[in-house]
C-alpha cells in the first residue's frame, strides 16, 4: 500500500486516498484529540455515513462501501470507492443536463428513505470523469425507513439545496444558452428549522470548523460570485445503471 494522500483533516479525523490492490479508494480515518468528546462523535458521524452508504448500495453515482481486511465494522474507519471528478465548485465544464441528472439521483438516494442532509456544501457534489453527478460526504445523512415527518422536510431541504446550486449555475444568462433552468426543488421555501439554522446555527457551525476543528479543506467551498462559470457541454444523455466509479 502506498503512503496515503490526504485530502480533509479536522480534530475529527481525516480523509485520504489510498491504494489499495492496484485500485484507489478513499478511507476516512475518526479520531479526536483536541475537544472533549470529539472522538466519540467522530465515530458517531462515521458510523452514520457507513448506515447511509449501505442503505444505498448499488446506485449508481453513490460510492460503494468496501470491506476492510479488519472487518467492516471498525470504528474508526471507513474505505468506500475512489470516486475520479471534482467538486462541482471547481468543474471547468458541465453537460446540459447536469442539473437533471442531480435532481434524479437526489430523488434516487429519497427513495431508498435516506436523506444526504449536507447538500448545501457544493464540495459534497462532485462532477465525475464521466460527466455524471456523484454524492459524498454521508456522515450527517438520516435513515427513515418508514418515512415520517421528519424525513419529509429533510427531503425537501435536499432537494432546496440542488435547486439553489442550479439557479446559481444558470442564471445571469449563465444557462445552456442563456436559459435559466429550473428543476424539482423549485417554489420550495425553508423550512423554520433551515431558517433558524442559516441565522444562528451556521456562523457557529463555521467558527467552530475554521477555528477549533481547523479543517483544512475548505469544505463549504463554493465557487466565486465572480466565476469563472463552467462552460455547458452538449447533454450527456441517461445515465449507465453501473456502480463503478472508475
Amino acid at each position: 500500500m502506498q503512503a496515503p494522500e490526504i485530502h480533509k483533516q479536522d480534530a475529527l479525523g481525516r480523509v485520504e486516498r489510498v491504494e489499495i490492490d492496484g485500485s484507489a479508494c478513499a478511507r476516512r480515518v475518526a479520531s479526536g484529540n483536541r475537544l472533549p468528546g470529539s472522538g466519540w462523535l467522530a465515530r458517531r458521524l462515521l458510523a452514520r455515513e457507513r448506515r447511509a452508504l449501505r442503505a444505498l448500495a448499488g446506485l449508481a453515482g453513490v460510492p460503494r462501501l468496501l470491506s476492510r481486511a479488519a472487518g467492516d465494522e471498525a470504528l474508526d474507519v471507513l474505505l468506500r470507492d475512489w470516486v475520479s471528478g471534482v467538486p462541482l465548485s471547481r468543474a471547468g465544464e458541465l453537460p446540459a443536463d447536469f442539473f437533471d441528472h442531480l435532481d434524479t439521483l437526489v430523488q434516487a438516494v429519497h427513495a431508498r428513505g435516506v436523506c444526504h442532509n449536507d447538500l448545501h456544501k457544493e464540495s459534497n457534489v462532485l462532477v465525475g470523469a464521466d460527466g455524471y453527478p456523484w454524492l459524498i460526504d454521508f456522515q450527517l445523512a438520516s435513515r427513515h425507513p418508514r418515512g415520517g415527518r421528519a424525513f419529509e422536510v429533510r427531503a425537501r431541504e435536499d432537494l432546496r439545496h440542488v435547486e439553489k446550486h442550479r439557479r446559481r449555475y444558470t442564471r445571469h444568462g449563465r444557462g445552456p444558452g442563456g436559459v435559466e433552468l429550473v428543476g424539482a426543488g423549485a417554489g420550495i421555501r425553508r423550512s423554520p428549522l433551515a431558517r433558524a439554522w442559516r441565522r444562528v446555527g451556521k456562523p457557529v457551525y463555521v467558527a467552530l470548523t475554521r477555528g477549533v476543528l481547523g479543517t483544512r479543506d475548505g469544505g463549504d467551498a463554493q465557487r466565486s460570485p465572480q466565476g469563472p462559470w463552467p462552460a455547458w457541454t452538449p447533454p450527456s444523455g441517461p445515465r449507465p445503471q453501473s456502480t463503478s466509479s472508475r
